[in-house]
């Protein structure tokens, strides 16, 4: 009962959450210089065409009442039409989503293994060398932000070097492993960004419990320190680690759209920059949506996988 109580107060919070942040996005927008009349006309637009534009497409009417008249659709199924091409937002957002699900799976695929290595790794030889150089370069890859991260790549792998392209341009028609060399570099910034929290997440829950009884009896039996940590320590630190990795999870979602911008990545962030530039609002509200419950979801996965994965947890005294 306290998990499936925990499971309800997350969604009935996870719903909420959302329609506030609809709410803000809608006012947010609405607060910009200019709407979609003025981005699409242009600054020699006459104020009669701006005003017939705007009762065409209903932007004439209070942001309120926008507001709820999107909510009833989306509720109906409908997401809307795009103000920009008159095309249909769910069928705009399909080709998108597909190709940002495709990046965030090939940087989890990549990020997730890489960081149980590392951090298991640096608590085997802790204090030695390897484990600073590991935690040095982690701890860099922390501080330093994605943007950033991968101009430096693309200004060594796609200008100096020329081995990846600059721009990741991806299709339908492409081959997977078109894709993947297409994709290469905004690939390696996820994963730089994300292997740094969840390495460090499980050194340091290792390390913790390699202080415990269980642990300094296994030693005084004369096992190898790689199979204490691997059979017996690693195990009962998934809570934590599990936890992290699925926090990183959802980060990593909502965070490609900074790095889709940087590669010009067809995907579901740049549609979101591009529609907020044209003030497109159905757009952004459906992008936002999708971000924000994958998100949410993620979040609540996270806890959930936390209590199921610690006997304690799930059988508290």
């Amino acid at each position: 009962m306290g998990l499936t109580k925990l499971i309800a107060n997350r969604l009935f919070f996870g719903l909420i959450t959302l329609l506030v942040i609809t709410v803000l996005i809608s006012l947010a927008l609405e607060a910009l210089p200019g709407d979609f009349a003025e981005q699409r006309l242009g600054q020699s637009a006459t104020p009669e065409t701006i005003a017939a534009i705007r009762e065409q497409l209903g932007l004439n009417k209070p942001v309120l009442v926008r507001y709820v008249e999107w909510l009833a659709n989306f509720l109906q199924g409908d997401m809307g039409v795009s103000l920009s091409n008159n095309r249909p937002v769910s069928e705009l957002l399909a080709t998108r989503l597909g190709n940002t699900l495709f990046l965030a799976v090939a940087s989890a695929i990549v990020a997730v293994p890489l960081a149980l290595l590392l951090g298991i790794l640096a608590a085997l030889y802790r204090e030695s060398l390897l484990d600073k150089v590991i935690s040095t370069v982690t701890l860099a890859a922390i501080s330093v932000p994605e943007f950033l991260i991968g101009y430096i790549l693309v200004a060594l792998f796609a200008v100096t070097w020329q081995i990846f392209p600059a721009i990741s341009s991806i299709s339908d028609n492409m081959s997977l492993g078109e894709k993947l060399y297409s994709s290469l570099l905004p690939i390696a910034t996820l994963t730089f960004v994300i292997v740094a929290h969840m390495m460090r997440m499980t050194r340091a829950a290792i390390i913790n419990l390699m202080q415990s009884p269980y642990i300094e009896m296994a030693t005084l039996k004369g096992l190898k320190r790689s199979r204490i940590i691997v059979n017996h320590a690693l195990p009962n630190a998934l809570s934590p680690i599990i936890n992290v990795i699925v926090l990183n999870l959802a980060y990593l979602v909502v965070g490609v759209v900074v790095v889709e911008v940087v590669f010009v990545y067809p995907g579901l962030g740049l549609l979101m920059v591009d529609s907020v530039t044209l003030r497109d609002l159905p757009i952004v509200q459906a992008c936002i949506l999708i971000f924000g419950a994958t998100y949410i979801t993620l979040n609540m996965l996270a806890d959930i996988l936390s209590i199921v994965s610690n006997p304690r947890m799930r059988h508290p005294r």
